[in-house]
């Protein structure tokens, strides 16, 4: 038995103020707005374009906003969580600069990267740590500068991602309320068909790789679909019935935003009524480890005491998994 459960306690987000939307890409590659939103359900995308900022300033936004409303001491945090594909640089990790940024002199940080599955691994990671009685604060930062690592003469990807940042701050709950269980899983065999080649140690950046555009997101679209479909599915009802829930008492279905088709098989699948479901796909597109923190900054408000949520996602390598957590506080 863990000594204490963890609790989501605030929330902050941040996208970027720039817009592309379908129109201005149909200006960059041969695509045109009905095709994206009949395909994807995104009409437009965040871009990040502060000279000389990346990643750890969106998260800093983000985590001044959650420190702001929830009163909290930036000395007091702990650990630093940060989800990210889009690191500041190889090293040192982001969740680090984070810290320095915005002031947590206490804290000790890593950064994860399972790509659109990241903020799920953290929050659950994060939520562990609590649950030990280690730590009182945890920061959990999902952020990506997705438009850093995208082709944008590449139609199959550049349609799909946006830039943006969203966090959770987990402490003991002081009630009832908070992390009940996850389900995680990996495949590696899935790397083929999502990955970025070049800048690891297995394709060090060089005159080829740059020349051979290695640095971008490449996806095969097709069976990334399939396997996100079978495998958000899989896994979320595996949480569900371990957990004796129904369809009824399922509050709020929080997907990861990848694919209005994804979204809406899923909760077809669930038998879940759209309403209960968290979208904002349209306004921001996919924003990779940020999109579930995302949700929760744009639904904070609709969200009561004792809610039962219900995470899902699926990432690149392949990644994804479930978390089922109930809200621990009145967010009016």
């Amino acid at each position: 038995m863990a000594k204490y459960k963890a609790a989501i306690t605030g929330i902050g987000g941040f996208v970027p103020e720039t817009k592309l939307t379908n129109f201005d890409l149909e200006k960059m590659v041969e695509t045109n707005d009905e095709w994206i939103v009949s395909r994807t359900g995104i009409k437009e995308r965040r871009i990040f374009r502060e000279p000389g900022k990346a990643s750890s300033d969106m998260a800093t936004y983000a985590v001044k906003e959650l420190l702001e409303k929830t009163g909290t001491n930036p000395e007091e945090i702990d650990v630093v969580i940060c989800a990210t594909v889009t690191p500041d640089m190889q090293f040192p990790d982001t969740a680090n600069t984070i810290a320095l940024k915005i002031g947590a002199k206490n804290a000790w940080g890593f950064d994860l990267g399972a790509a659109c599955s990241g903020f799920l691994f953290g929050l659950t990671t994060g939520s562990r740590f609590i649950e030990s009685g280690a730590y009182k604060k945890v920061l959990v930062i999902g952020v990506d500068m997705m438009s850093s690592i995208i082709n944008y003469k590449d139609r199959t990807t550049c349609i799909l991602f946006g830039d943006g940042a969203g966090c959770v701050l987990l402490e003991p709950s002081k009630n009832e309320y908070g992390f009940e269980d996850a389900d995680l899983h990996g495949d590696g065999s899935g790397a083929k068909f999502l990955n970025m080649k070049a800048g690891g140690s297995l394709h060090p950046a060089s005159e080829d790789t740059v020349k051979n555009r290695d640095h971008y997101v490449f996806q095969d679209g097709r069976p990334v679909f399939k396997a996100a479909v079978s495998g958000m599915r899989a896994t979320t009802l595996k949480v569900l019935n371990r957990n004796n829930i129904t369809k009824d008492d399922i509050d709020w279905v929080v997907p990861h935003q990848a694919n209005m088709r994804i979204i809406n098989s899923l909760a077809d699948y669930l038998e879940v009524p759209k309403e209960k479901v968290m979208t904002n796909i349209e306004r921001y597109g996919n924003t990779t480890a940020a999109t579930l923190p995302l949700c929760l900054w744009d639904y904070e408000k609709k969200l009561s005491k004792g809610d039962k949520l219900i995470f899902t996602a699926f990432g690149g390598g392949f990644t994804w998994g479930t978390v089922y957590l109930t809200w621990s506080y009145d967010s009016n």
